[in-house]
């Protein structure tokens, strides 16, 4: 794996799948308007200010970086957890990096405590904010019926990682998902959305701001 500074001074990484973990055009702007305008901020109109959010695919922890800095802003409590069969090393985290691109260069020690939390404990980042991750493959994922009100499915692209795509793994994270929750994702391919409309969701392709493409964007019926 590699770091590489991106075009917003955040970084994304290289995987040994030879695909990034974000963006190289803007890590920060990506996880922005993919899971934070598309996911997080439709959730919080939906449901309110407490929420629990499951994210496929825990990476550098950006998404959870920049959630929990949205949550800090509209005092949202917020239990978050997150899957990861294959964690990126500590070493390959810019902490600092990340935490002055995001605007927030005083959550360097967010991002590390995050990173340094045990894989299958519950901790609290803050007082109104929970981390858990979770070391399994999405596969044997279950949980709670109706638990999750939001859902950041941030998994590798279907030509990259093709049984991260499966119907069955959908299936497996509607019945965790609350009626009228959300899931955003930024693969819009067909066979994704056959996936989804199969697994009980209605879909919604929402364009990304400076034509950056669109973002998927599922609800559970």
């Amino acid at each position: 794996m590699e770091n590489q500074i991106t075009s917003d001074s955040s970084a994304s990484v290289l995987t040994e799948l030879n695909d990034y973990y974000h963006s190289r055009h803007g890590a920060i702007a990506e996880s922005l308007n993919i899971f934070i305008q598309a996911g997080l901020k439709e959730a919080f109109l939906r449901f309110g200010l407490k929420l629990n959010i499951l994210e496929v695919g825990f990476g550098t922890g950006l998404n959870a970086l920049l959630t929990f800095q949205e949550a800090g802003r509209h005092h949202m409590d917020i239990w978050y957890t997150t899957i990861e069969l294959h964690p990126v090393s500590p070493d390959l985290i810019n902490y600092t990096l990340y935490a002055k691109a995001s605007g927030f260069p005083e959550h360097e020690n967010v991002l590390q405590r995050m990173h340094e939390l045990p894989f299958n404990v519950a901790g609290e980042i803050s007082p109104s904010f929970v981390l858990e991750k979770r070391f399994i493959d999405v596969r044997n994922f279950s949980d709670s019926p109706y638990r999750y009100h939001l859902v950041y499915y941030d998994a590798f692209a279907p030509a990259v990682q093709p049984e991260m795509w499966e119907d069955e793994i959908f299936n497996r994270i509607h019945d965790t998902m609350a009626p009228g929750g959300i899931l955003v994702t930024a693969s819009t391919e067909l066979l994704v959305r056959q996936a989804l409309t199969s697994a009980g969701f209605s879909l919604e392709l929402i364009d990304l701001p400076l034509s950056a493409g669109q973002v998927l964007r599922a609800v559970r019926k």
